[in-house]
């Protein structure tokens, strides 16, 4: 077992005990990384942010048993919850499709930039797991190629081919969004 898988089982199995340190600190190890990536999933429209990102730690809370340190990293598991939660807002919002821009957008956003920040959300949204971890790695994370390919256990010519198919992905995605 890696030495971050062994710091992170200890943590969980010391916050399943109750320990509220230990929860604590899984908490401020990586609340910043959460919200960095829903801002990213949420292409930049922040209005939402904060109830979507305490959502995700009252889910990774009720499911912390479920995180195994031996399979993953546990931001990467918070990532997996956060994404479920922007998909599930970005389902209700389509869902209720002339639903009003929010009450308070964030200073430095127009209701234009909100807008088309909710078609790159919605595009993100709608790509398969691995087109969107893909990119997250590649854009987000702005981990290398090499390095991408690496964690995935493949050769860097099969990481490009599959990065450019889920850009062409997600640009059919958002000419959909868009029109």
């Amino acid at each position: 077992m890696s030495e971050r898988a062994w710091h992170e089982q200890g943590l969980r199995d010391a916050a399943l005990a109750g320990d509220a340190r230990a929860w604590r600190l899984l908490v401020e190890q990586h609340q910043d990384a959460v919200r960095r990536y829903l801002a990213w999933r949420l292409g930049g429209c922040l209005s939402t942010l904060d109830d979507l990102a305490q959502e995700s730690w009252l889910i990774a809370a009720r499911s912390l048993r479920r995180f195994a340190p031996d399979r993953g990293a546990f931001q990467h598991w918070l990532f997996g919850i956060a994404a479920n939660v922007c998909r599930n807002h970005l389902r209700s919002r389509r869902r209720s499709k002339q639903q009003p821009l929010p009450e308070h957008l964030e200073p430095s956003e127009t209701p234009v930039q909100h807008e088309q920040a909710e078609r790159v959300a919605q595009a993100l949204a709608e790509l398969p797991e691995h087109y969107e971890r893909l990119l997250r790695a590649k854009y987000f994370e702005e981990a290398s190629v090499e390095c991408i390919a690496q964690t995935e256990g493949q050769t860097i010519k099969a990481i490009e081919s599959m990065l450019t198919r889920a850009r062409a992905a997600f640009r059919e995605s958002y000419q959909r969004e868009t029109s």
